[in-house]
C-alpha cells in the first residue's frame, strides 16, 4: 500500500507516470503543419505523407475501383461481422436521433418560438490506422453521420492503413474516402485543398498530432473533442472477479503503451488479487510487450474506505469507459456522474461497445467526462431556434425591450424595439 491520491483513497498499485504530463508537447510542429497545407494544399500533403508516412502518391482520393476492390478482397467473415456492428450502431443512433425533436412553442401570447434539428452539411471523419486494422474506427464515426442526415461525408486514413480499413469506410457509408493520415489531414479537411473538400466538422480519434490539430483549427470548423490515450477504470465491492477485472483491464491496455486502467474498489482482498492475476494473465498474453508497459506507467489500483470514497474518486478520474462490478450494479450506476460510457454487470464488458453492440466508442478522456458526453448522433445536426410574432406578441415584448435598452444607453435597440409598436399603434388611430 503507497500514498492516497484522494482522501480516503489508498493506492495498491500507483501508476508511474502521468497520461496528461506524457502527453508530448506537438504544437509547435503541428502549427507548421496547418500553415503549410492551408498555403499550399495537396503539394504540401505530398509532402508530409512522404515524410511521415513513406507515401508517394499523387492522387490521394480512392476510386470506385480500389473501393470495390477493398470489398472484393475483405474476408466474408469479416465483411459479416462488420455489417452486424454497422446495424446495431445504425439502430441506436436511430433510436437516439427519434428522441431530438423540432419545438414550436407560444411562449407569451402572439410570441412563438422553437427550433429545427438541422443536419451538418459536410462532416469529415478521420480514421487512425494504428498498429491493426481496427473496423470498428469508420463505423462508429461514419454511421452515426449518415443516421443523421449528413449531406456528405468524407473519410480521411493514413495511405498505410490496412485495405480492409477503406472497405470498412465503404461498408458504413463514407461518400469519399482520402488515404491521408496524421495532422495533414486534419488541416486538409478543415480549410480544403485542390482536391480535398473543406468540412464543416471533424471528428474521431487520433495521436497526439491528430489531437492536437483539432485543438488549432477549432473555431473555422467544429471538432467533437480531444481525445487522449484510452482508458478503463472498474468500480467494485467484494462481489468483483479478479480475473474478470484483470482480463477487461488488459483487454484495453493492449491498445496502446499509453492506455490508463484502474481498479477501484472497497475491497482490499480484491484488490491484491487483481493485481495478481493481472501480472499472471501478462505472462499468455500475445499483446503483452505493449500492454504491459500500460500496466506499469499507467495501471492503477486503488482502495477506497467506503463507498462513498469509491463514487467520488470515480468521478474525479471521470474514465473514458467506466464498467461497475457491484452486488446491485444497476442502482449503483446511478451514483455515478462522471464517464464517458458506462457498463453495467460484469456481463457488460467495453470490448462489446469497442467492437459492435451500438453504443459509440469514441468517448472523452482525460477527465472530460466531467462535461461531455461521447460522440453520438445528435453530434452531426444543429439545434438552430428561430421566432415568430404577431401584433399581440410586439404589444408583449416591445415596451420592456424599449425600456431596457433605453436604460443600457442603447438608442438603437430602443428605436428598434419601439419602431413596430409605434406603427401598430399608428394604424389604430
Amino acid at each position: 500500500m503507497s500514498n492516497s491520491p484522494f482522501p480516503g483513497v489508498t493506492y495498491v498499485k500507483a501508476p508511474e507516470r502521468s497520461s496528461i504530463s506524457d502527453n508530448a508537447p506537438v504544437e509547435t510542429l503541428v502549427s507548421e503543419i496547418i500553415k503549410n497545407v492551408r498555403a499550399n494544399g495537396d503539394k504540401a500533403v505530398r509532402e508530409y505523407s512522404a515524410k511521415f508516412d513513406k507515401s508517394e502518391l499523387e492522387v490521394f482520393e480512392v476510386t470506385a475501383e480500389e473501393r470495390q476492390a477493398a470489398l472484393d478482397e475483405l474476408d466474408p467473415q469479416t465483411r459479416k461481422d462488420t455489417e452486424f456492428a454497422i446495424e446495431n450502431v445504425r439502430k441506436f443512433a436511430q433510436a437516439q436521433l427519434a428522441t431530438i425533436l423540432p419545438l414550436e412553442v407560444e411562449t407569451l401570447p402572439g410570441v412563438h418560438m422553437g427550433h429545427r434539428v438541422i443536419p451538418i452539411e459536410r462532416v469529415g471523419c478521420y480514421v487512425p490506422g494504428g498498429r491493426y486494422p481496427l473496423l470498428s474506427a469508420p463505423i462508429m464515426t461514419i454511421v452515426p453521420a449518415k443516421v443523421a442526415g449528413v449531406d456528405e461525408v468524407i473519410a480521411c486514413l493514413p495511405p498505410n492503413a490496412h485495405k480492409a480499413m477503406i472497405a470498412g469506410c465503404a461498408l458504413s457509408g463514407a461518400d469519399r474516402i482520402f488515404k491521408i493520415g496524421g495532422a495533414q489531414a486534419i488541416a486538409a479537411l478543415a480549410y480544403g485543398t485542390e482536391t480535398v473538400p473543406a468540412v464543416n466538422k471533424i471528428v474521431g480519434p487520433g495521436n497526439a498530432f491528430v489531437n492536437e490539430a483539432k485543438r488549432q483549427v477549432f473555431g473555422p470548423v467544429g471538432i467533437d473533442q480531444l481525445a487522449g490515450p484510452s482508458e478503463i477504470f472498474v468500480v467494485a465491492d467484494s462481489s468483483g472477479d479478479a480475473e474478470m477485472i484483470a482480463t477487461d483491464l488488459l483487454a484495453q491496455a493492449e491498445h496502446d503503451i499509453r492506455t490508463r486502467v484502474g481498479l477501484i474498489t472497497t475491497d482490499k482482498a480484491l484488490a491484491e488479487a487483481t493485481l495478481k492475476e493481472v501480472e499472471a494473465q501478462l505472462q499468455t498474453l500475445s499483446t503483452a510487450n505493449t500492454a504491459r508497459e500500460a500496466w506499469i506507467n499507467y495501471g492503477e489500483i486503488t482502495v477506497c474506505e467506503d463507498e462513498a470514497a469509491m463514487i467520488a474518486y470515480s468521478d474525479l478520474i471521470a474514465a473514458e469507459h467506466l464498467q461497475v462490478h457491484t452486488i446491485d450494479a444497476k442502482a449503483f450506476a446511478k451514483k455515478l456522474r462522471n464517464y464517458g460510457s458506462l457498463f453495467i454487470g460484469e456481463l457488460a464488458s467495453v470490448v462489446y461497445s469497442d467492437k459492435n453492440s451500438g453504443t459509440n466508442h469514441t468517448l472523452p478522456t482525460m477527465g472530460a467526462g466531467r462535461y461531455t458526453g461521447g460522440l453520438w448522433v445528435g453530434a452531426y445536426v444543429k439545434i438552430a431556434t428561430h421566432q415568430w410574432l404577431d401584433e399581440e406578441g410586439v404589444k408583449q415584448v416591445a415596451p420592456p425591450a424599449a425600456r431596457q435598452s433605453a436604460s443600457e444607453g442603447l438608442e438603437g435597440h430602443r428605436r428598434a424595439a419601439q419602431l413596430r409598436l409605434d406603427r401598430m399603434q399608428a394604424k389604430t388611430n
